[in-house]
């Protein structure tokens, strides 16, 4: 899983992995998620992608636009 490099050292995210319509996210805490097309819609997934790829954003767009869309949830 690559880590996340978040320009905030204060990001909630620490690691992503990325296919080809999910996204896996890894908060600091350790609890993982799974976003998937299914779950959250393409268009959010693409837009996790380029911000988890980016290394800003990702927790704020989740928090803000797919925040309980999720497939799945490992604590």
């Amino acid at each position: 899983m690559p880590r996340y490099a978040h320009a905030n050292p204060a990001s909630g995210v620490d690691f992503y992995k990325v296919g080809p319509d999910w996204i896996e996210v890894r908060f600091r805490g350790g609890t993982r998620y799974l976003y998937t097309a299914a779950s959250a819609g393409m268009h959010n997934i693409e837009q996790m992608q380029r911000l988890a790829e980016a290394g800003k954003g990702l927790a704020t767009f989740i928090s803000q636009h797919v925040h309980d869309a999720y497939a799945r949830k490992w604590d």
